[in-house]
């Protein structure tokens, strides 16, 4: 065939497929949208169709008690004062604060109880607003995990591993799902304290860190205070007109140093510089509450308007969820009562139950939470036996407990009014649909349409994934 019969003969295939490149270059190829992000991402993912668009973790650090919370054990109150049974603690470790107390008395909850909505949940009287939205949760009272202490557990729970640098949940969702918010961050943290400032914990940056990943999957922290990200806005005498310029200067000189290199890092760079610019628009009008009906500043509580509180930071959540941000992060600090349990315990309730509750709510009412998975819990639970002297009750504590502790989920793909698994007569040890944390992690990938199993990065000559090795799906509570 000659050039000119070839070019004859096949000009109007060329030129639809021309076309149908400037329209859409995926689209004319026949593709529907899942094999179109296969493409697009190369990971073809989602492996399924994905019950859930988003995530917003409310992360409690410091480690609820679930036995004055969630997990009813009428058996405290009648064993309060009696040694807790050898036969229970035989073998276990717990942190250094008790771990050679001989003394273990069992001390019964500290708040009341009563059963709840439809599904006769049973909740703390410290909780009143999240007992009135029990039939929209889902408790999963039989959670354990494997480390004693803070920080190796919160990083196990959030990253698949107790050390640091592996990419955090977050940071694998937005890697292996791509892109959804067009001018904000794919995942975003925020973090706050307890008002009187008594827990000491640390808030570490590889808790939404991206690991191995490259850097653009990592967590964009937004501060408490100020602006919500440095540099927000442009110095004396720069115009947006004049910094765009500068933009585009520097990602042509970029470019040519990533086509020298190849670094990927480059890439990330434009990219961030891109999202910076985009972002001096789109953070100001989200931060921005005065469009905000009253009675929905109200549902969130009397903190909704101090920046860095949780309330603050959950309404946020569903205003950056609202504008696609597929992961959002708050983590609040101030829940390890080793001491103060009777005082401080409520504080922290009062801090995060309106606003918890109304999260809930107000995703409900907008629709969103059918494709919103909201996620409230913390790293392990608390002994039901005593840190401290019985007799000084201003100092009853209790000491970290890994064996068994309570979540709750609600949302996108998950029963509500649901209780799934139970802990034993003394909230002990799980006896009923034991859940380990990366029991958790498979699901919560799996509502995203993710088998956790297939999703890998290849790291030094091995593949990783957030649940290690281990991991099944709890497919009993979903819907």
């Amino acid at each position: 065939m000659t050039r000119r019969s070839f070019f004859g003969k096949t000009a109007m295939g060329i030129g639809g497929m021309a076309l149908g490149n400037l329209l859409n270059p995926l689209s004319a190829f026949g593709m529907d949208s899942v094999q179109r992000k296969t493409l697009k991402n190369g990971l073809g993912l989602p492996h399924f169709a994905p019950k859930a668009k988003r995530v917003i973790y409310l992360f409690q650090n410091g480690a609820p008690s679930h036995v004055d919370l969630f997990d009813y054990k009428p058996m405290l109150r009648k064993w309060h004062g009696t040694q807790i049974p050898d036969s229970l603690t035989e073998g276990k470790r717990f942190s250094t604060m008790t771990g050679e107390q001989a003394a273990r008395p069992i001390i019964g909850e500290i708040s009341n109880f009563e059963q709840h909505g439809q599904s006769g949940a049973w909740v703390s009287d410290f909780m009143p607003e999240t007992a009135k939205v029990v039939d929209d949760l889902c408790f999963i009272k039989s959670m354990y995990t494997e480390s004693v202490n803070h920080a190796p557990a919160i990083t196990f729970f959030l990253t698949g591993s107790e050390q640091p640098g592996r990419p955090s949940m977050g940071s694998w969702l937005t890697y292996g799902l791509g892109t959804t918010a067009k001018d904000l961050p794919d995942f975003v943290a925020m973090t706050s304290r307890d008002k009187e400032a008594s827990c000491g914990q640390i808030f570490y940056d590889y808790y939404w860190g991206s690991g191995f990943l490259p850097t653009k999957f990592q967590g964009v922290k937004f501060r408490g205070g100020g602006d919500p990200v440095l540099y927000l806005k442009n110095p004396e005498g720069v115009s947006r007109e004049m910094r765009r310029k500068i933009l585009d200067d520097m990602q042509a000189l970029n470019e040519i140093n990533h086509n020298q290199y190849g670094d990927p890092e480059i890439n990330t760079r434009i990219a961030q510089y891109e999202m910076a610019y985009k972002m001096q628009m789109s953070v100001p009008e989200l931060t921005d509450f005065s469009d905000e009906p009253q009675h929905i500043l109200e549902m969130y509580g009397p903190d909704v308007h101090r920046k860095g509180s949780f309330a603050y930071n959950c309404l946020m959540a569903r205003r950056l969820a609202e504008r696609d941000v597929r992961f959002i992060q708050c983590m609040h600090a101030g829940w390890d009562q080793h001491t103060n349990l009777n005082h401080q315990l409520k504080i922290q309730c009062q801090d995060t139950d309106q606003p918890s509750a109304a999260l809930v709510k107000d995703l409900k009412q907008r629709g969103m939470l059918e494709d919103t998975l909201v996620i409230w819990g913390g790293e392990f639970g608390r002994t039901p036996f005593l840190q401290g002297n019985i007799k000084d009750v201003k100092n009853w504590g209790r000491d970290h407990h890994p064996y068994v502790f309570t979540v709750w989920m609600a949302g996108a793909g998950v029963k509500p009014g649901f209780t799934y698994g139970a802990s034993d007569d003394f909230g002990f040890n799980p006896v009923e649909g034991n859940v380990h944390v990366h029991d958790f992690q498979a699901t919560v990938m799996h509502l995203l349409g993710i088998d956790h199993e297939q999703f890998t990065f290849k790291h030094q000559g091995r593949r990783y994934r957030l649940t290690d090795v281990h991991g099944n799906v709890v497919k009993d509570i979903l819907s």
